[in-house]
């Protein structure tokens, strides 16, 4: 391999522990933080299937977002379906439509709605951003993260569509490179600049996704606001830690 392919070897490694070590702290550290008062937003559900229907609904339709701010909502929720169109559409450079899983997952369908995925994922950023900028109480809580942050996957996808629509890259080189971090076999990157530059960036993203905000996306299963039925008057709501000294020696 080239001294080039290489350097994106190392980085995609160092890339995927990071984040697979930075992901796994976090969401123990979420688990472990205590939810001593009972506040659900209401109105909220009495039972444990209707907080599950709440927290899809939360997670698929973003409803507290789209009762809140409309046009929040509608670049939201546009950018986040065209990132999932674009994270199938990518699963072609290690799974084949031919596959068992690719057949299951339509991967064959996906492809056409995937590659113009871009479009609405860069109006959808564009969107979000301009909200920084304009909106005067939500640039004033900004910070340069978060300009930061939109700026890199505006970057990532921008990249993205210029590789599909501009200039074409060696689509079976890639896979090789891909498929061969996976299985340990790795392979010579395309030296294209564009591609070079996209990965890295995806690295970046990578790196930096668990110290960012975007750990919202596992975040809102640990939310006490969205996860809790609303049964404070049936049942007394009692953190670990805060159970008298007493009852617990009880228990015991």
């Amino acid at each position: 391999m080239s001294a080039l392919s290489v350097s994106y070897v190392i980085l995609f490694y160092a890339a995927i522990g990071i984040l697979v070590v930075g992901l796994g702290s976090r969401i123990l550290r979420y688990v472990k933080t205590p939810a001593p008062l009972k506040i659900p937003t209401m109105p909220a559900p009495v039972t444990k299937s209707g907080v599950v229907m709440r927290l899809g609904r939360e997670v698929v339709f973003f409803e507290s977002l789209f009762k809140s701010n409309k046009w929040t909502w509608i670049f939201g929720w546009l950018f986040h379906v065209s990132l999932l169109l674009a994270f199938f559409r990518h699963l072609r450079y290690v799974i084949g439509p031919d596959n068992i899983l690719g057949m299951l997952i339509g991967l064959e369908i996906v492809q056409s709605f995937g590659k113009y995925a871009s479009y609405t994922m860069v109006i959808g950023l564009l969107g979000l951003l301009g909200r920084r900028l304009f909106v005067e109480r939500v640039r004033y809580i900004s910070s340069p993260s978060d300009y930061l942050m939109l700026l890199l996957l505006l970057s990532i996808a921008a990249t993205g569509m210029l590789m599909t629509f501009v200039s074409h890259i060696d689509i079976m080189q890639l896979r090789d490179f891909a498929v061969g971090l996976f299985i340990l076999q790795p392979a010579n990157v395309p030296d294209s600049p564009l591609i070079l530059i996209h990965l890295a960036l995806v690295a970046l993203l990578m790196i930096i996704f668990p110290v960012s905000k975007l750990l919202h996306a596992p975040g809102v299963f640990f939310s006490p606001t969205r996860n809790q039925v609303d049964n404070a008057r049936e049942q007394r709501h009692i953190a670990d830690w805060a159970v008298p000294l007493d009852e617990t020696r009880g228990n015991k």
